[in-house]
């Protein structure tokens, strides 16, 4: 069996893959991360808004990954191919180092979780967390490097297990769900900010929460290169996403129905874990505890195989060094995953010298992952106003057109919402990583900047000086 055909994913494969990527950490937060900033109505309306936002977002993978289909690892190369190649790369850091942010949350959550039964691993950020997790994180290294293969297909059985103690949460809150539990907790915030005028500041702080729970929507398209049939990317991105979402909304808004918000608010990492607690008794907190860590093994699973595509397919485009081209017998991009590591190693240690690891590490993979989000979209829409790729088929041009605006609105919007700290960490992180795209251009004997690309690094350079001086002078902590 030669090498192509073993590395083939079918449908069902694909759709893991999705599912798998977007359920990790995130979901298992939810309930207290919504109760602290709002009540029922504000998480109703923010669902509505994040859900909306991000099924466009799939359409446009969708209709990109049909009218597209020569271009792989979509979430980057459309950027490069819209807009040039700085926008590409940049796309390309943004996705990649936000899924190494993203990996160590999920290690910070796990020790968080063990913190409950063993005090050594605190909130996840001591040195004994720190120890454990960096160990984990080779040894998951070197299981990649068995192939893409065996690690798609262990990612299939996680992803099963995963969601087995997350619908049994839901099936339980349903058998306690109390409405005058749920009718206390419609509005957020105190008494006196009870009105709908309020709703919007509320629903604000959980907006780089709903994109941190749905990042991942974006897998199939990354991992198009595998698929058996190519439409089958955009049906796996949509199937995922539907699953993925009626999870997300059960766990978050029935919650409001068992506790008053003020108590699941207090709680600590995972909330549904003390939710569950409450309800059926302290084996609910072991069992969600061990749920949690299965999936967010899993979870880890799938981002390290996609970070690891990022810096691969990224050289082979030209945008990163060549070094990164190469792969092993298993068809692993070596040093790419291994250079995808190092980073996620660089990002546990820093976590000892914050407050709030994983809030911190939640939020900046939102705001790094939205900027790619925000470029894909643009392209999609850049395609419909043109009408290239419609010459055949003028009478889609108009909805996705549509269905193109509202992405790019939406990913604009969040990245707002997200506030001006996490934009100017992003360009902290992105002018130092330039240094891989100068790499490459001067490999390539290629010019470095054309005139737009140098007006988005001088950008960028503006926001990392301003970034330095608001952490030197404390008007931005972490």
């Amino acid at each position: 069996m030669s090498a192509s055909t073993v590395q083939k994913l079918a449908l069902p494969a694909l759709i893991a893959m999705v599912v798998g990527s977007m359920i990790g950490s995130g979901i298992f937060t939810l309930p207290s991360r919504f109760a602290g900033a709002t009540g029922v109505y504000g998480a109703l309306i923010a669902w509505v808004i994040a859900a909306g936002g991000m099924l466009m977002l799939a359409f446009v993978f969708q209709t990109l990954a049909a009218r597209k289909p020569d271009i792989d690892s979509g979430i980057f190369a459309y950027a490069k191919y819209g807009f040039g190649e700085y926008w590409g790369f940049a796309a390309a850091v943004g996705f990649w180092l936000g899924t190494c942010v993203g990996n160590v949350s999920y290690w910070v959550l796990i020790k968080s979780t063990l913190g409950a039964f063993f005090p050594v691993f605190g909130d996840g950020n001591t040195l004994a967390a720190v120890l454990v997790a960096s160990v984990l994180v080779w040894a998951f290294h070197f299981l990649i490097l068995r192939g893409v293969q065996g690690a798609a297909g262990i990612n299939k059985i996680v992803t099963i297990a995963k969601i087995v103690p997350l619908l049994l949460f839901v099936v339980v809150l349903l058998f306690n769900f109390d409405g005058q539990i749920f009718y206390d907790n419609l509005w957020g915030g105190p008494e006196t900010e009870k009105t709908f005028g309020s709703i919007w500041t509320q629903v604000r702080q959980t907006m780089l929460v709903t994109v941190f729970v749905f990042i991942g929507i974006e897998a199939a398209s990354v991992y198009s290169r595998y698929a058996m049939k190519r439409e089958d990317v955009g049906r796996a991105t949509v199937i995922g996403f539907m699953i993925v979402t009626s999870l997300l909304v059960a766990v978050t808004v029935l919650s409001f129905g068992v506790l008053p918000r003020e108590e699941i608010a207090a709680m600590r990492a995972p909330s549904v874990a003390g939710v569950l607690e409450a309800m059926v008794g302290p084996w609910g907190a072991v069992f969600i505890s061990v749920g949690l860590i299965v999936s967010v093994l899993g979870a880890y699973l799938a981002w390290s195989l996609l970070a690891a595509e990022v810096p691969y397919l990224a050289a082979k485009y030209g945008l990163f060094p060549k070094y990164f081209e190469k792969t092993n017998e298993a068809k692993v991009p070596v040093n790419a995953l291994l250079l995808t590591n190092i980073i996620v190693q660089v990002f546990l240690v820093v976590t000892m010298f914050t407050t709030y690891a994983f809030q911190l590490a939640l939020e900046l993979t939102s705001a790094l992952t939205l900027i790619p989000y925000l470029l894909v979209a643009a392209y999609a829409l850049k395609l419909a106003y043109s009408g290239e790729t419609y010459e055949k088929d003028a009478s889609a041009r108009s909805k996705e057109l549509i269905i193109a605006g509202i992405a790019t609105v939406y990913a604009a919007l969040m990245i707002y919402s997200g506030g001006l700290k996490y934009i100017l960490l992003s360009a902290l992180i992105y002018l130092p990583a330039t240094l891989l795209f100068w790499r490459a251009r001067k490999d390539a004997g290629a010019q470095l900047f054309v005139k737009s690309e140098a007006v988005l690094f001088a950008l960028i350079a503006f926001g990392a000086v301003i970034a330095l001086w608001s952490l030197a002078t404390g008007r931005i902590t972490v």
